[in-house]
């Protein structure tokens, strides 16, 4: 079943940790979240937001080369893939993705698209673009088959 989405509208970095907070309470039982987005529309800061929220005290930073990060989230695991540089899903499928998505942890993926067919039946799906004036618009939709 896929919901409505729900817009969410804004300007300033300083409305992420409201922003993050929202999304948490909507998607804390899905635990994949796909981040789609063209290069520069805000994923990685606001996946860096909800890992502060989440309780995150490390650096956070887009895994552009390793395709994932792990985050120690007070006794958690928060894994951050990008899929920006991957040729094939067969990179995906080699480095495990699939126990990932399993294992029950939040997994932020940035670049979903690249590994359309191995997306889970039930995620949180987040689109970000911005628009001419620096407004984000960020649209999300749970989707449960």
């Amino acid at each position: 079943m896929i919901k409505q989405p729900t817009i969410i509208h804004f300007k300033e970095l300083d409305e992420l940790p409201q922003i993050s907070t929202l999304l948490l309470q909507t998607g804390n039982d899905l635990p994949v979240w796909l981040f789609e987005g063209h290069m520069g529309a805000g994923k990685t800061t606001l996946i860096k937001a909800l890992c502060r929220q989440l309780g995150v005290k490390s650096t956070v930073q887009s895994p552009t080369f390793s395709l994932v990060n792990e985050y120690d989230a007070g006794g958690k695991v928060v894994y951050h893939f990008d899929f920006y540089r991957i040729k094939d899903e067969t990179e995906a499928l080699d480095m495990g993705v699939e126990e990932y998505f399993d294992s029950g942890d939040f997994c932020f993926v940035e670049w979903p698209g690249k590994i359309e067919n191995l997306w889970p039946l039930k995620y949180l799906m987040l689109k970000l673009q911005a628009d001419e004036s620096g407004i984000r618009i960020l649209e999300i939709r749970r989707v449960e088959e």
